[in-house]
């Protein structure tokens, strides 16, 4: 869902509420929390005015980072939702110091600046992978009494954005606005029957949304040096996944959600379909397979 007007304004009806500084810091085992108010606090009267963010930053497999944004926490997660496999052997590393807080989970990190200011970054051995920096993310309170969080990760500009399940544009899904939502649109349309909330680039990461309703990307559109992603609610929770190469970002995203079990060697077979514009009878459809089965064992 689009929110802002051009880069200085937002649409009528849409009031945006942004993180402003990492207030508190709690590294727990295998997690690292980060309340966030929406405004800088200097004097006791800053903390009665404006909601407060909690991030909740966590390690569910090596070379994987969690983040949940939370607005009001303690909320029942009614179903459906998604499985996860996490690794309980992975628990990751934080720190907590002057300048920053960290979280490490193989060889990915992410860094809470705790300076001046807000600001995510994510970085792999030894380079700079994406941040969510000054007003990306937002708690956004929309006309009609709707409430979003909104989280937007920096692109390069030499980024190339993939995924997000069938689609039926451009492979390189850059400039495109993408809702992830099944429908029956047919296969000349935006819509999709397949929608999968999770991308991934080729500057070495993926990130999967982990959200079953609708979500809405935006891929260097609404920001044309991010990535935008929101959902409907006070929550959202998405996945950092370092590679760095596409092959080892699917098998850590496969690993995390779930792979499909080997189809039976039938299924590998000969395919037919009418394509609901012509039909045959039953004796030119044998005389088809027979010619391709005589065809192929030549």
């Amino acid at each position: 869902m689009k929110f802002s007007d051009g880069y200085w304004l937002m649409r009528d009806g849409v009031r945006p509420s942004f993180p402003a500084q990492a207030r508190h810091v709690r590294a727990g085992e295998g997690e690292l929390v980060v309340h966030a108010p929406v405004k800088r606090v200097r004097t006791r009267g800053d903390t009665l005015e404006g909601p407060l963010l909690t991030y909740t930053f966590t390690a569910p497999a090596p070379d994987v980072v969690g983040v949940r944004i939370e607005h009001f926490t303690g909320a029942v997660v009614r179903p459906p939702h998604f499985l996860l496999h996490t690794d309980r052997t992975s628990r990751g590393t934080t720190t907590v110091e002057a300048e920053a807080a960290r979280l490490t989970s193989g060889r990915l990190t992410v860094r809470v600046d705790r300076r001046d200011g807000w600001g995510v970054d994510f970085e792999a051995d030894g380079r700079h992978l994406t941040a969510s920096g000054t007003r990306a993310a937002a708690l956004i309170d929309a006309a009609g009494g709707r409430h979003f969080v909104r989280e937007q990760l920096d692109l390069g500009a030499a980024d190339h954005v993939y995924g997000l399940g069938e689609r039926f544009g451009p492979l390189v899904r850059n400039g495109q606005v993408v809702d992830i939502w099944n429908a029956d649109g047919g296969t000349s349309s935006e819509q999709a029957y397949k929608n999968v909330p999770f991308y991934l680039t080729d500057a070495g990461y993926g990130v999967f949304v982990n959200h079953p309703g609708r979500v809405s990307f935006e891929v260097a559109s609404e920001a044309v040096s991010r990535v935008g992603f929101s959902v409907e609610g006070h929550s959202m929770e998405y996945f950092v996944v370092y590679g760095p190469t596409p092959k080892d970002i699917l098998r850590r995203y496969t690993a995390l959600t779930g792979r499909p079990a080997l189809p039976p060697a039938w299924s590998f077979g000969l395919w037919l379909s009418t394509s609901f514009t012509k039909s045959y009878d039953e004796a030119t459809v044998t005389g088809f397979v027979d010619g391709m089965a005589s065809a192929t064992s030549r």
